[in-house]
């Protein structure tokens, strides 16, 4: 301990730098519950000169004392702030007690912040969720929604133990459709559609069925890669890709499944990206094909820098595609870092190949695959920057409203064309998947269909919108 300090005096040296904080922490965290209190108000208060990650420490390694003043901490009107319902989400979660077993009664918490932080725990620790399942199972149909989503992750740490049990809670009326609801989200979690019994899966066909009759296009968020043929024989844009097992889905839940499966990330399970991709029903007598197929994501594994091998693989089945049906596109688009890029192919050719990381990178713009294409013209690519150095002097580049407010002066002053990104490529050759809507004419039903990688190791895990 630190000699003759008491813990006032303590606490004050906590609003020094972390290394310079140590002998405080330690001797604070050995006086243990008797602390716990003036700790938890330095946590909360967001004008303490404290680092928060400071006195998070000390409560963190008190442990199961601090376990109930954090969780009333986090009920009460102070963690209506999001940055205090932050710091206090984050000490509860990092607790040093003996197991989550120990957050077990706050599961029937009045307050839904205090359900779902301790649900947290019990995402962490799958031995222990797994004896606490029939606590866990009320929760699925918490009135709160970040509950219900928290006692589904709850079930998904648990994984294939626990179907038997949801499978019969899906067969009891008695447990409540929300309940019952939550089930059946937390079977597709865990093992995708191959965790629904043959009852749920024909339940869930014919909702598809009926939803797809009345269904209204919408527009996609556009994130990862998608292809592009002139054509409505789904049969043969099927075989052409190798897919296998078509399921007939809305576009809402191949929508979903897309940008499921491109931002999903699974420490413990391979072929989660390249299991399935949507085909799409025609869009105005295109059919598109979304995801990833088993020769995108294994492209040249041996190869020097294997996402250069990428576009080789594009290149030849864009080639390929428009031997057999004319023309063929393929399309790319992150909503995390701008990156967009577009592959066009006519009568067996690739005429185009645009990536705008490689253009930016000094790569040689066409990439060997031909001059800028004539659906490219009237536009900036995104690589080119045409606004003058001192475009922005004077601005707060802060204040958004006025920074694009001075870039649309300018490009109207300077006659500066507007950037094409692959949706505007997309708009003009063939359909732009993110400004589909009523006026979309359809032909046929879009299905999720399995790759290779599908068929030797079935769909992603995964509840989809439907």
């Amino acid at each position: 301990m630190v000699p003759g300090m008491d813990k006032e005096q303590l606490i004050d040296e906590l609003s020094g730098s972390w290394d310079d904080t140590q002998a405080a922490r330690d001797s604070l965290v050995a006086r243990g519950a008797a602390v716990v209190a003036p700790l938890l108000d330095v946590l909360c208060d967001e004008e303490s000169p404290v680092d928060w990650n400071v006195s998070a420490d000390v409560l963190c390694r008190i442990g199961e004392p601090a376990l109930l003043p954090l969780a009333e901490a986090s009920a009460s009107a102070s963690a209506d702030s999001p940055e205090v319902a932050r710091r206090v989400s984050f000490a509860l979660a990092r607790l040093d007690v003996p197991g989550p077993g120990v957050h077990g009664p706050l599961l029937r918490h009045p307050h839904p912040r205090v359900r779902a932080n301790a649900l947290s725990a019990f995402r962490s620790d799958r031995g222990a969720a797994i004896r606490f399942v029939d606590q866990l199972i009320p929760l699925l149909g918490d009135p709160d929604s970040e509950v219900r989503q928290r006692a589904v992750w709850a079930f998904k740490a648990i994984g294939t133990e626990a179907v038997p049990a949801l499978r019969r809670l899906r067969r009891q009326p008695a447990a409540g459709p929300r309940i019952r609801s939550g089930a059946l989200e937390a079977l597709a979690a865990i093992d995708g559609p191959a965790a629904l019994d043959p009852q749920d899966q024909a339940a869930w066909r014919r909702l598809t069925t009926i939803k797809r009759s009345t269904e209204i296009p919408e527009g996609m968020h556009l994130c990862g890669s998608w292809y592009a043929v002139p054509s409505t024989d789904q049969a043969a844009v099927l075989d052409a890709f190798g897919l296998g097992g078509p399921e007939p889905v809305t576009l809402r839940t191949g929508a979903g499944a897309w940008n499921h499966d491109s931002h999903a990330w699974y420490a413990d399970r391979v072929h989660y990206k390249c299991a399935r991709v949507f085909v799409s029903p025609a869009l105005d007598g295109w059919t598109l094909v979304f995801g990833d197929s088993s020769e995108n994501t294994h492209r040249i594994e041996d190869a020097d820098v294997p996402e250069r091998a990428l576009p080789s693989v594009v290149r030849r089945r864009c080639a390929d595609l428009s031997r057999r049906f004319g023309a063929a596109q393929w399309y790319g688009m992150s909503c995390g870092d701008g990156w967009t890029a577009w592959c066009i192919a006519e009568d067996g050719e690739v005429v185009r190949h645009y990536d705008a990381f490689d253009a930016e990178d000094g790569r040689a713009e066409d990439d060997g695959d031909g001059p800028a294409h004539p659906a490219e013209a009237g536009c900036l690519l995104p690589h080119q920057r045409a606004l003058p150095d001192d475009a922005f002097d004077g601005v707060d580049l802060m204040d958004f409203e006025a920074f694009v407010a001075r870039r649309q002066q300018v490009k109207e002053e300077l006659g500066i064309p507007d950037t094409c990104y692959a949706n505007d490529i997309a708009a003009r050759l063939s359909v732009d998947p993110g400004a589909l809507g009523a006026h979309t004419r359809i032909e046929g039903t879009g299905v999720l269909a399995l790759t290779a990688c599908g068929r030797e190791h079935g769909h992603p895990a995964g509840a989809l919108p439907c």
